[in-house]
């Protein structure tokens, strides 16, 4: 078929390499957000979809909205089978969505109806689950609410970040999203309307949702700073200066809520529930350096608290 990809992030790049590298599919253009300022020096910088479809001389597309004219006429002129999405980051409209005679396929990484919107992993890794993966399926007005084409499933490790998880479904996904376009094309495949049974949402993850409050249950902090890492990355507070957060391990004692113990084995806090152990942290202006060292170099006094 012949494709225009959309695409934005780097756990979108292994499916766009993988339908570069197909015999089956033509990848004609790719659509990906506007060159975005980043970095200390503040240049703009290509979108790492965009600049892997650079490095293949494959047209790019930088809409700032996808309903501008000048993009719709250039899609329609284009006339693609398919478009394949994976986490493109803007809302296509219905004029759109219409151009190709496949439609939109979108690549979604969660087990549809569950945890719809933008941040699937991290809502996974949060809420506990044992169980995430990763589906396919035809983009309609709705939130992620189109008929599904295919699935496939990923364990959540006891320790895995979104991070490393994401990259884990990322490479999955690439494969089913290949085989969906297959069985799109030869007709053997049909959508299946989802569910109205288990419906749940995850929305965007913000800077302020990574504050880490060390009044919570030991477990509930474990999940979540593995949700947020790296981003938009795990913080709190001690003396008034923000500290960044690594995961952190759970241990069985339990100490007053809050507080910082410092001990030749590591720095402890106290939860409402049982204590964790502080990995890597980092103070203002420094890099990630190991709990114990920031700890020792900060000087704690006795009955220091966080967050």
């Amino acid at each position: 078929m012949r494709v225009v990809f959309a695409g934005t992030p780097e756990p979108a790049v292994p499916s766009l390499r993988r339908l570069i590298e197909s015999e089956g599919h033509e990848v004609v253009a790719v659509v990906t957000r506007p060159d975005a300022v980043a970095g200390r020096g503040r240049k703009l910088l290509r979108s790492p979809v965009g600049q892997l479809a650079d490095e293949h001389g494959i047209p790019v597309f930088t809409p700032r909205k996808p309903s501008e004219p000048e993009f719709v006429a250039a899609l329609t002129e284009l006339a693609p089978d398919c478009c394949p999405v994976v986490a493109y980051g803007a809302l296509l409209p219905q004029q759109v969505l219409d151009i190709p005679a496949h439609g939109w396929i979108n690549l979604h990484f969660s087990l549809l109806p569950a945890w719809r919107g933008a941040a699937p992993v991290q809502a996974a890794i949060d809420a506990g689950d044992d169980m995430t993966g990763a589906s396919t399926f035809l983009i309609e007005a709705g939130l992620d609410t189109g008929p599904v084409y295919g699935v496939m499933t990923e364990k959540i490790g006891l320790t895995d970040t979104a991070g490393e998880l994401l990259a884990r479904l990322a490479e999955a996904g690439a494969v089913l999203l290949e085989k969906t376009l297959d069985g799109v094309e030869d007709g053997s495949l049909q959508a299946i309307p989802q569910s109205n049974d288990g419906v749940t949402y995850a929305p965007k993850v913000t800077v302020e949702a990574g504050r880490i409050g060390f009044d919570e249950p030991a477990l509930a902090i474990h999940r979540h700073i593995r949700a947020v890492t790296p981003a938009p990355g795990a913080w709190t507070e001690v003396n008034g200066l923000r500290l960044k957060l690594g995961p952190v391990e759970m241990v069985e004692e339990t100490l007053p809520e809050r507080e910082i113990q410092v001990r030749k084995s590591g720095v402890f806090v106290g939860t409402s529930t049982t204590a964790v152990r502080l990995g890597q942290v980092q103070p203002p202006g420094k890099k990630m350096m190991n709990a114990l060292d920031w700890a020792r170099g900060a000087r704690l006094a006795p009955g220091t608290v966080i967050g």
